[in-house]
């Protein structure tokens, strides 16, 4: 029942070479670093240097990787994306129907964005930086979203009457939206976040009914 399903993309340096195993570890090390920097202080306030002192490598060596700083702000915009579309994936693969399927996913995402609250302010600066990534972003989880939606329709899961490109948009809509409410809003003391079950389940009601609506629970 997976619908994101993430491209396996082959990690490049800046010359566009394949990478070696010690490479993509490097690499890796600066996208982490740029995560936390970019949140923490955000694109402007943001340095090439405050990335490569908290990676803990060397100038020269994030120019290996990275020619720039918005080369490695975009990186890390498609980098989340394909983290958070494989953390709803890994969660959704054991669902049967459409609507376990959504609970599952729902729950990838909101996992993955309370221990990753840099995806809202880094996407949303995207929004300035690099509208063409900000973009791709939404646009790489919709596509697989109304996939799943269609395949459901034709098994008869899902409200034939609903247009799944706007569906998928709309529950993409509900899962930020309360993400930020109850993940990213309300942190513990320590950085910590939980969603309440009782959000969840408020979430998971509101999905069931506007997936099932055709079938008799308008």
């Amino acid at each position: 029942m997976s619908v994101f399903e993430t491209e396996a993309s082959e990690p490049m340096s800046a010359a566009g070479k394949p990478l070696t195993k010690r490479g993509e570890a490097t690499r890796r090390k600066l996208l982490e670093a740029a995560e936390d920097v970019f949140a923490d202080l955000g694109y402007h306030e943001a340095s090439i240097v405050k990335v490569t002192e908290r990676a803990g490598v060397g100038l020269g060596t994030f120019y290996l990787y990275f020619d720039s700083k918005q080369a490695v702000f975009e990186a890390l915009v498609l980098d989340l994306n394909q983290r958070v579309r494989r953390a709803m994936s890994e969660e959704m693969a054991r669902a049967t129907t459409r609507l376990e399927a959504e609970r599952a996913g729902f729950a990838g995402f909101f996992r993955f964005t309370a221990e990753h609250p840099a995806l809202y302010r880094v996407v949303r600066e995207a929004e300035y930086v690099s509208p063409g990534t900000m973009r791709e972003h939404y646009q790489r989880i919709v596509s697989g979203y109304e996939d799943g939606l269609r395949r459901a329709q034709a098994d008869g899961e899902v409200d034939p009457g609903l247009d799944p490109e706007v569906t998928a948009w709309t529950l993409m809509g509900i899962g930020e939206l309360i993400g930020m409410r109850y993940l990213l809003w309300d942190r513990d003391a320590d950085g910590s976040a939980h969603l309440p079950d009782h959000v969840f389940e408020s979430v998971m009601r509101v999905v069931r009914n506007a997936l099932t609506a055709g079938e008799g629970e308008r």
